[in-house]
């Protein structure tokens, strides 16, 4: 992998410096969990269509996150339900990108006390360019400047569906910006349109089940 995996640089691309979530934490859940997937897809070690994956190559890529996503794929025993995959990462899919993000100096722990109260933890982002970069190839594609490659086209998809565009401050009305960064994924291979999609479907599904 060139630079960060994917949930690292969707991690980056999602919070603000403070650490703040510009997403509801569930639907950013599904979203790193998704893109560790997107990763195991991109690297050729899972396959996916129809709404099942098959392992296709069990070699480690060397990221724990995405890692294990892979170990979790290599004991399935839902059939290769992709939607079950995604659900079963996002339980600990956010603690351990921060953890990966620590180790790599983008994220550091802080913890404060406000106004006298109980002290409170973030993450925060320790340098804006470690977001400038998770960006860039987002932004070279939404312009026109460069063709995806198949992680771009990737994060391009996760960035629209889960409607994060802001932070790559582009200067286009949001929702023009997010229809182009879908069509980056959905154009890109079948693969990654199909994993997109129920990133999607279960980021709605989390939506209504909060109201109920």
């Amino acid at each position: 992998m060139n630079g960060l995996p994917l949930p690292q640089e969707l991690y980056l691309i999602a919070h603000d410096q403070s650490g703040r979530p510009l997403v509801h934490p569930s639907s950013m859940a599904i979203g790193l969990a998704g893109a560790a997937l997107l990763e195991l897809v991109v690297g050729e070690r899972v396959t996916v269509s129809g709404g099942r994956g098959a392992l296709a190559d069990d070699t480690p890529l060397g990221d724990a996150v995405v890692d294990g996503l892979l170990s979790l794929v290599r004991r399935d025993r839902s059939g290769g339900d992709v939607r079950s995959w995604i659900r079963q990462a996002a339980g600990e899919v956010c603690r351990h990108t921060q953890a990966s993000l620590v180790a790599v100096g983008a994220l550091a722990q802080v913890t404060r006390r406000r106004m006298g109260l109980l002290s409170q933890t973030r993450h925060e982002i320790t340098d804006m360019a470690w977001v400038v970069r998770a960006c860039s190839g987002v932004r070279a594609a939404a312009e026109g400047r460069e063709p995806p490659d198949a992680r771009c086209a990737a994060l391009c998809g996760l960035v629209g569906v889960l409607e994060v565009d802001a932070a790559l401050y582009l200067g286009q009305p949001s929702n023009q910006l997010v229809v182009r960064l879908r069509a980056i994924a959905a154009e890109h291979s079948p693969m990654i349109r199909e994993v997109i999609g129920t990133v999607e479907t279960l980021i709605r599904d989390a939506a209504v089940a909060i109201y109920r």
